[in-house]
């Protein structure tokens, strides 16, 4: 919240898994959000959202977000509680939606042969590998599988963020984090 005070921009996100994944993909596209006063700010989870709305809202400082597709109806009913926009456009008010979650963007864009290669370099294939072996998990789509390995495990979320962002090719950075930073 400290950061936030004097930014130009406020970006909300639902953690801190989605706030390295946004600063990550910025510095990919060669921005410094930091020199341009843009803060990317997680709120602890999508129903934190109201409260950070209607403070920086009141404040005149320019709001975007990022939000999972399951989430989006608590973003627009934060957005129109606090004035901010009509409930039934979140993007014209900055805000965009992720398919699932963002985790579930990263693997689609990089793909699964990519993100496996990743886990591979960091030493968590064989982890991947056992909860594939899950009779819960056994037959399961591979990406599935990787969204769920991604979100279980202390820090995996974090970890990943920064390493799934780098590995996605420049040209299929998921549209909700590229409007985004368009919007900022």
């Amino acid at each position: 919240m400290a950061r936030a005070g004097g930014a130009r921009a406020v970006v909300l996100v639902e953690g801190v898994s989605d706030q390295i994944a946004v600063e990550t993909a910025a510095a990919r596209l060669g921005r410094d959000l930091a020199a341009e006063h843009v803060v990317v700010l997680p709120v602890g989870g999508a129903h934190g959202v109201t409260r950070h709305l209607r403070r920086f809202g009141a404040e005149g400082v320019r709001l975007a977000g990022l939000c999972d597709a399951g989430e989006a109806h608590v973003v627009a009913r934060g957005l129109a509680a606090a004035g901010l926009g009509p409930r039934t456009d979140l993007e014209r008010s900055g805000f965009f939606v992720c398919v699932e979650d963002l985790e579930d963007e990263l693997i689609r864009a990089a793909g699964t042969e990519r993100v496996l290669g990743v886990l591979d370099g960091h030493g968590d294939l064989g982890a991947f590998r056992k909860i594939q072996r899950q009779p819960a998990w056994r037959g399961r789509d591979e990406a599935a599988q990787l969204r769920r390995f991604l979100a279980a495990g202390s820090r995996r979320k974090l970890r990943y963020a920064r390493l799934l962002t780098g590995a996605v090719p420049l040209d299929r950075i998921p549209r909700p984090l590229t409007a985004l930073l368009a919007a900022v």
